[in-house]
């Protein structure tokens, strides 16, 4: 059966975002709010939160709760983008045991929010490198070792920072490198390699 223009501008629009768009989406692809709103009523597609939708017909994915967190940023401001960051990227990941009670979402540094934020959010501001970031099934989150990073300054404790690195390591979400350097920088403890280096010369001297 052909698709009616406006199914196939959604899909589009979801598809590359866990089946998930906002009213600012919609409305630059040509779909007026009135129409939406037919669509919502109709159950073609659900509003989750003032200004994001999920189409009904798409998969839901166990993802769905931080892509919608990185697009409510987007329905004021449709240029800033949310990342999925600190210990909810570590959640995405399967690091550590950290269970954050918030999705952490990460703005660039200048976006200001003059609405009320909902309170399952927590908002960080700071200017991410494109390699800080990547996506995971269309969300955006940062990097493994960005996000050890972030939860460290955040205060996450030392028992999970260590439980992160050795996770990320033992996956393949941290290089071996990463993981010796995470260990180094934040927990104070030698790199592994030059440990087994000095325990290698020692036992040549003895």
């Amino acid at each position: 059966m052909r698709r009616r223009q406006w199914d196939t501008t959604l899909y589009e629009l979801a598809e590359a975002q866990a089946g998930y768009f906002t009213a600012a989406q919609a409305r630059a692809a040509g779909l007026h709010q009135v129409r939406l709103a037919q669509l919502n009523r109709r159950g073609d597609i659900e509003r989750v939160t003032r200004g994001v939708y999920r189409l009904t017909r798409y998969p839901i994915s166990p993802l769905g709760q931080y892509m919608e967190a990185a697009l409510w940023p987007q329905v004021r401001r449709p240029d800033a983008q949310g990342v999925i960051s600190h210990e909810s990227a570590l959640a995405i990941y399967g690091l550590s045991d950290a269970s954050p009670a918030s999705v952490h979402v990460t703005l660039p540094v200048e976006f200001r929010i003059r609405r009320a934020v909902p309170k399952r959010l927590a908002l960080h501001y700071a200017d991410l490198k494109p390699t800080d970031v990547q996506k995971v099934e269309g969300v955006p989150v940062t990097t493994a070792a960005r996000a050890i990073r972030d939860a460290h300054a955040g205060h996450l404790g030392a028992a999970l920072i260590r439980q992160a690195i050795n996770d990320g390591r033992r996956t393949g979400h941290l290089t071996l490198d990463q993981a010796e350097q995470l260990e180094q920088e934040l927990l104070g403890t030698k790199p592994r390699r030059q440990n087994r280096r000095t325990k290698s010369i020692r036992g040549d001297a003895g």
